[in-house]
């Protein structure tokens, strides 16, 4: 459910008091943990946090206007959220198309014997009991805004160049043009 809430305060503040609980137990958390280039505020209608222009100018390329987002916590309608762009930024790196981050978070949630219920950029849960905050902290520690920028970039790059080489495999070869014209 997107919020129309302009401030983290009034967010957390249209909240059922049990909700309200929880997001601000896991936005203590990630606070503690946020390099200091991130910034918290209110995008996409829920609680974001991000990588701001002054620090990163050309923003989220799905929308220059936006800063890059790299977390965010929401209250949906049957369950909460925590999504971790960090986490997933170059999905494509494994064999098995999961990064090593998304793979060391996997792992030690699991070492906590809490269950995960994970998609493919986000923590669902329904109490707080169910989060490992601890694994929750350090996921978010483990990745300041200067090495989520250069995986976005280089991630951005490899995008870029598949697109350059199915344009060019669908583009008729010269010796086909010359063809053509003759």
């Amino acid at each position: 459910m997107k919020s129309e809430a302009k401030t983290v305060a009034s967010y957390l503040a249209s909240l059922p008091e049990d909700r309200r609980a929880a997001i601000a137990a896991v936005r203590d958390v990630i606070r503690k943990n946020l390099d200091g280039d991130y910034e918290e505020g209110i995008q996409y209608g829920m609680i974001g946090y991000y990588v701001p222009h002054k620090v990163y100018p050309r923003g989220y390329h799905v929308d220059p206007k936006q800063p890059l987002p790299f977390a965010a916590l929401a209250s949906q309608k049957n369950h909460m959220s925590l999504y971790l762009m960090g986490v997933y930024c170059g999905c494509t790196e494994g064999k098995d198309g999961e990064t090593a981050d998304a793979r060391w978070f996997r792992e030690a949630w699991a070492r906590t014997g809490k269950k995960l219920d994970m998609g493919r950029s986000c923590v669902r849960f329904k109490k707080l009991e169910n989060v490992a905050l601890d694994v929750v902290g350090e996921a978010i520690r483990r990745i300041p805004a200067s090495k989520y920028i250069s995986r976005y970039e280089a991630v951005l790059g490899e995008v870029a160049q598949a697109k350059a080489k199915k344009a060019s495999k669908k583009a008729p070869s010269p010796a086909k043009k010359a063809k053509r014209r003759s």
